[in-house]
């Protein structure tokens, strides 16, 4: 299979932002590679955008008022097996996906997240279709499996075991890491970072992520009190989450020098590398970000679910903290501050974990495997026809 005349569909969906992440930069490594004709489809929200824009909003606000139900759910549907129970599921964008095929005839399709309408339409039709999931968490749940999955990709040995434990051979499962953007590898001027934000490096920033929905509560109280009971320096970001940075502006005026409240920024990188200890919630991306930078991180409230599972490896590993209150935050980030060998520990554990060039190493394999694949199917087309011309 050439290169250029490849055709290429990366499968998303918009519950949280990690997924579309992924799907960004396979795409961008896709067009750098020189792959002309790549594609990225939302495809739950194409296909059903009434049901997705409400599942959506349900499932942005389970991880602050639903999260039992989430819980509920999440450990529900991973330990369901019988595969009629999730019939419902595995439809879903079923109608859609077979459409968009039929029009765009793609060579390949990737999964940035478990959409198993993908292996069933192989299972349906009997069209092989080259066919992979990029595991974007660091935690297994078993909607992501299915026979007719070709290849997975995940961030670590771990989690290679867990899916081989599943049944799956070892030979179709890479550990490569989960893609991030590129600008996270590049290098850095330090002391033009602090120029640039206006951050001192005579005292130590604590980096709190308020979440991509604003899901980190009571940020003022916390803002307040670390500026109150602490010399630290404090950078906020609120993303685009105006109402909480409408909240903190007071505080730009009373701590000028030590606090800095900001929007959605592009270069995210640089200030984890400013960070001397970050305060997030344990999404998957932003895991694997903080693995690239070697930022200490402290996870604070992690609600049940995959967030959980990821905090709980990163806690194993020795590379963060969980924090599961107030008063447990605002002690794990002074003894990390304070005991600089506890912090060293901490960045060496993280970034242990990290592993470069991800979204290069998932399509490099990708274009191979899908080359063995088609030859495969290939091979076997002509063999059944010559069969049937012998008989």
């Amino acid at each position: 299979m050439r290169k250029k005349g490849v055709k290429v569909i990366i499968l998303t969906a918009s519950y949280g932002n990690g997924h579309l992440q992924v799907a960004n930069s396979l795409y961008q490594e896709c067009v750098n590679s020189g792959l002309t004709n790549v594609k990225i489809c939302n495809l739950y929200a194409e296909s059903h955008p009434f049901i997705s824009e409400v599942t959506e909003k349900l499932y942005t606000k389970s991880f602050t008022y639903g999260k039992q139900f989430y819980k509920l759910f999440y450990y529900g549907t991973d330990i369901i097996q019988n595969k009629k129970m999730l019939r419902w599921y595995y439809q879903y964008g079923f109608k859609r996906l077979t459409s968009l095929i039929q029009a765009e005839q793609p060579d390949i399709l990737i999964n940035t997240f478990p959409i198993n309408a993908v292996p069933e339409f192989r299972r349906r039709t009997g069209i092989v279709i080259p066919t992979f999931n990029i595991i974007t968490d660091y935690c297994l749940h078993s909607l992501w499996l299915h026979d007719d999955i070709d290849k997975y990709y995940v961030a670590s040995d771990e989690l290679k075991a867990k899916i081989h434990s599943r049944g799956v051979p070892l030979s179709k499962v890479m550990v490569s890491g989960i893609p991030i953007r590129p600008a996270f590898s590049e290098s850095y001027d330090k002391s033009a970072l602090y120029e640039k934000y206006k951050i001192s490096p005579e005292k130590d920033l604590i980096l709190l992520f308020a979440g991509a929905h604003g899901v980190l509560k009571n940020m003022k109280e916390i803002c307040e009190t670390l500026l109150l009971t602490t010399d630290h320096q404090l950078a906020v970001v609120c993303g685009k989450n105006f109402s909480l940075r409408n909240e903190l502006a007071h505080l730009n005026n009373r701590y000028d020098d030590r606090f800095h409240c900001f929007g959605y920024i592009e270069r995210i990188d640089e200030l984890y590398r400013l960070a001397n200890v970050m305060v997030t919630k344990p999404g998957g991306i932003t895991l694997t970000e903080a693995t690239a930078t070697g930022t200490p991180l402290i996870l604070y409230k992690p609600v049940p679910g995959q967030e959980k599972e990821n905090a709980l490896f990163f806690s194993q590993k020795g590379a963060a903290l969980i924090a599961k209150n107030q008063d447990d935050l605002f002690l794990s980030i002074e003894s990390l501050l304070e005991d600089k060998q506890k912090q060293s520990s901490l960045q060496s554990s993280i970034e242990k974990l990290n592993l470069p060039a991800s979204q290069e190493v998932i399509m490099n394999d990708i274009l191979n495997e899908s080359d063995k694949i088609s030859r495969i199917n290939s091979s076997h087309t002509i063999s059944s026809q010559k069969k049937k011309l012998g008989s």
